[in-house]
């Protein structure tokens, strides 16, 4: 993914969206002055806005706080947010809980995982969320044509690819599986990132793999057929991922924590409202050829966590063996 050492200002409007600069801090903004301490207001000492850096993914699900930088929705109410590219949830529920980061971007299953830890987070917004349609969702299990795969229960004593062992991949293929009549015990998974999972089922080396886009279209694009729509499966208008931010944070700065999720509320919205925004604004921030990105089909981005499909993740997660007990939603959701 394009990276870049410095943060940029972003123009207030999309075009040309060629010529958006990639915001990414330069360094990490911890728990000192420059993140607003226990100031608890937004806006820095010296009469500007309030620098907070939010630790995200450089995948489609995240557009929309790219899209909220750009057209200057956390500025409004007195945040200068910086974007920095993690590898994924591992890494950036650490960079929250310790002050690397004052917000952060991860799937559900990641933050339960956390809660049952005992880490202090909590969601302050929410991230990206399933189409809820059977055949057009953002992520589906693909296997080859030839494979003998034809829907989910045949993936039972098949070896599938997913991108975290013990995760959200593995928890709502799993429910695909059970809810079509296969034992999803004895699915053997793989962990392979998602740039490398294409290559391995063409090989043989597994019978399915597990992804999202833009890794969808491009294995749909070389002949690979999906044969279950997971999150489709697990729950209507599953919840897929949110923003967090730490209990400490959010008591030290509660003005900041609220301009930020009012401004991702907006963003939020921007985004389910203008996909040819979402298409032109990858180009920014990731890797993602033109044409993949006009092809794949975007996810939903409602303003709304849907608690019913976490409660639906924390028990998943409980019926699978990833966490022993229930985790208390109320002190984890907004």
């Amino acid at each position: 993914m394009r990276r870049s050492g410095a943060t940029h200002p972003l123009p207030r409007r999309l075009a040309p969206l060629a010529a958006v600069p990639l915001v990414l801090a330069a360094a990490a903004c911890g728990g000192d002055d420059t993140g607003g301490g226990g100031g608890g207001g937004t806006g820095a000492e010296g009469g500007g806005p309030q620098e907070v850096t939010v630790g995200v993914i450089p995948i489609v699900d995240v557009a929309p706080v790219y899209l909220g930088v750009d057209q200057g929705f956390f500025e409004e109410c007195g945040l200068s947010v910086s974007l920095e590219s993690g590898q994924g949830g591992a890494a950036i529920v650490p960079g929250v809980v310790s002050g690397e980061f004052e917000f952060g971007f991860s799937n559900v299953t990641s933050l339960l995982l956390a809660a049952d830890q005992g880490l202090p987070l909590q969601v302050v917004a929410n991230g990206v969320a399933s189409t809820g349609e059977q055949g057009n969702d953002f992520g589906a299990v693909v296997t080859r044509p030839d494979s003998g795969i034809q829907g989910p229960a045949d993936l039972a004593g098949r070896t599938v690819a997913v991108n975290t062992l013990n995760n959200i991949g593995t928890t709502t293929v799993n429910e695909s599986v059970r809810q079509a009549g296969g034992d999803p015990s004895t699915i053997e998974y793989v962990e392979l990132a998602f740039p490398d999972m294409g290559a391995a089922l063409q090989q043989g080396n597994v019978d399915a793999i597990w992804v999202v886009e833009p890794f969808l279209a491009s294995a749909t694009a070389a002949g690979n057929v999906p044969v279950a729509w997971n999150f489709v499966d697990t729950a209507d208008d599953l919840t897929v991922a949110t923003y967090f931010t730490s209990d400490q944070y959010a008591q030290e700065n509660p003005e900041a924590v609220e301009c930020f999720s009012s401004a991702m509320e907006e963003a939020l919205q921007y985004a389910q409202e203008n996909p040819d925004a979402v298409r032109a604004i990858l180009d920014t921030y990731t890797q993602i050829p033109p044409e993949v990105a006009e092809a794949m089909v975007l996810p939903q981005w409602p303003a709304e966590v849907n608690r019913d499909s976490v409660q639906t993740l924390a028990d998943l997660a409980v019926e699978d063996g990833l966490i022993d007990d229930q985790p208390d939603l109320e002190q984890l959701l907004p």
